[in-house]
């Protein structure tokens, strides 16, 4: 079902797949790479077909590879044979995934979120790290919160480091972009809670009420939420410490919260 065959690493369409791992590329074309046959099956059952599907021989006459396959031509897609040493290269990855897919972003704009199609939805300023937030994606989706807004200069959420740790989330939950001030400014309608975590917080993250629809606040790696934005919340909290460790990863406490604020 493969519409060619490609053996040469210096193949043009072997280039433009590669160069993706650059953020300037991936803003210029507005595409990105996802690796493996689950994340394609992923995009493909909520309907996100690929623009390019890369697999190797291993793959063939895997049956989600063919219905992969069959939703990328119908999208007007090209499906393409590679041998490993092209996945190798896409990937960068010494033992790559069997599948690739090129796939176009989608992001929702802020003023179409609905608060009332989810109990949650999460908020992140500044987040700096990819493998971050790809897990805090994960996590958004399976607590069925209804979209990541990411606040202010964040990392790309289809960088590939991130799009592998979505595990395939990227294609399920809306993933929007503002600035601090239009932020601020829509937040001023949210319906439910904006709850924010500080250090300096007095109340437990699981003693506080939380109205529905919550929306989970988190700041960047390094210095949490800035002044201004903990100003924009309505709850402040704080996820206890029992041990030595005086802080948790951000898409752990984030995991935390979102499942504080769901909670019945």
């Amino acid at each position: 079902m493969s519409d060619r065959t490609v053996t040469s690493l210096t193949n043009p369409t072997v280039k433009a797949v590669r160069a993706l791992h650059l953020r300037k590329e991936r803003d210029e074309t507005g595409l990105f790479v996802a690796e493996g046959l689950k994340i394609v099956t992923e995009a493909v059952e909520t309907g996100h077909a690929p623009a390019i599907l890369m697999y190797g021989a291993e793959a063939t006459g895997h049956p989600l590879l063919r219905q992969a396959m069959s939703a990328t031509k119908a999208a007007g897609g090209e499906v393409i044979e590679v041998t490993p040493e092209i996945l190798a290269k896409v990937s960068r990855r010494d033992n790559p995934q069997a599948v690739v897919g090129v796939f176009r972003q989608v992001f929702t704009a802020l003023e179409d979120l609905n608060p009332e199609v989810a109990p949650c939805f999460v908020a992140l300023h500044r987040v700096r790290d990819p493998g971050n937030l790809g897990t805090i994606v994960r996590t958004a989706d399976a607590a069925g919160c209804g979209a990541v807004i990411l606040v202010g200069e964040c990392c790309d959420p289809f960088s590939v480091e991130a799009v592998r740790a979505t595990m395939g989330s990227i294609f399920a939950v809306p993933i929007v972009r503002a600035s601090e001030d239009v932020f601020a400014a829509w937040r001023a309608k949210w319906p439910g809670s904006v709850i924010g975590t500080l250090l300096t917080a007095t109340m437990a993250h699981h003693e506080a009420t939380y109205a529905k629809p919550a929306l989970v606040f988190m700041g960047n790696e390094q210095q949490g939420l800035t002044p201004e934005m903990a100003a924009l919340c309505d709850v402040n909290v704080k996820i206890p410490m029992r041990g030595r460790a005086d802080s948790l990863n951000l898409s752990v406490a984030t995991g935390i919260m979102i499942y504080a604020a769901t909670a019945a």
